[in-house]
């Protein structure tokens, strides 16, 4: 008979436990994300060793390489974990919603959960160190064109689009210019709230329409008071 006993991550007990390795993993990996920021801000990004991070951390510098190959990929990966959260809110759409309304959307949907999360801090802290940081600036360049190859791929998924239709990169595209635009509109404006952030994010977002239409014979309208 089988002495295991139920277990709430859903599978059996014992240290071999598919479910709880899982967790650890997720939790050692966010342990380092959130350690390596907090060094890089006190210390200085080309300053902190990964031997640092990895001790702080109190994990093994081996360990640490198991999540991350550089330092460089500890930052990008920070960014990416909230960037994979918008996919999946992307995907969860339904399926009759547009592919731009329902990116909009889909960024309504995760802005909600990163910040229950907790994960703005993490978006924020990495995003600052690039501007930061020369060597992070050549490296995210590449980073940035890998998410939005990542959410061309979702939205053409999403769509049933041929492999060689244009349309979900030229919509990938378009919308990261608008979050751009509006990071930079909130950066302009002094504000250190994020949802600040969201109102400038989703005021650009719902001008795409009317930049790319006819609706250029009167100024834009300011939707800020409406959120």
């Amino acid at each position: 008979m089988s002495t295991t006993s139920p277990d709430p991550l859903g599978a059996v007990s014992g240290d071999d436990r598919p479910g709880l390795r899982e967790f650890k993993k997720a939790r050692t990996r966010r342990t380092l994300i959130e350690t390596g920021l907090r060094l890089f801000h006190e210390q200085g990004f080309e300053r902190t060793t990964t031997e640092e991070i990895a001790s702080r951390a109190g994990v093994s510098q081996r360990t640490l390489f198991r999540y991350f190959a550089t330092k460089e990929d500890l930052v990008l990966e920070a960014l990416e974990s909230v960037d994979l959260l918008l996919i999946e809110h992307l995907l969860a759409r339904p399926a009759d919603e547009p592919p731009f309304r329902a990116l909009c959307n889909a960024m309504r949907d995760h802005w909600e959960y990163v910040e229950r999360e907790s994960m703005h801090h993490i978006k924020g802290s990495a995003a600052e160190l690039i501007t930061q940081s020369p060597e992070l600036i050549r490296t995210n360049v590449n980073y940035c064109r890998r998410r939005q190859a990542r959410l061309t791929e979702a939205i053409a998924e999403r769509t049933g689009a041929d492999p060689v239709d244009p349309r979900p990169a030229l919509v990938a595209a378009v919308f990261f210019a608008a979050l751009n635009n509006g990071h930079g509109e909130w950066e302009l404006s002094g504000s250190t709230d994020v949802e600040g952030l969201l109102r400038c994010f989703l005021r650009h977002l719902d001008l795409v329409p009317e930049a790319l239409g006819d609706g250029w014979g009167t100024p834009a309208p300011d939707r800020r008071a409406e959120r």
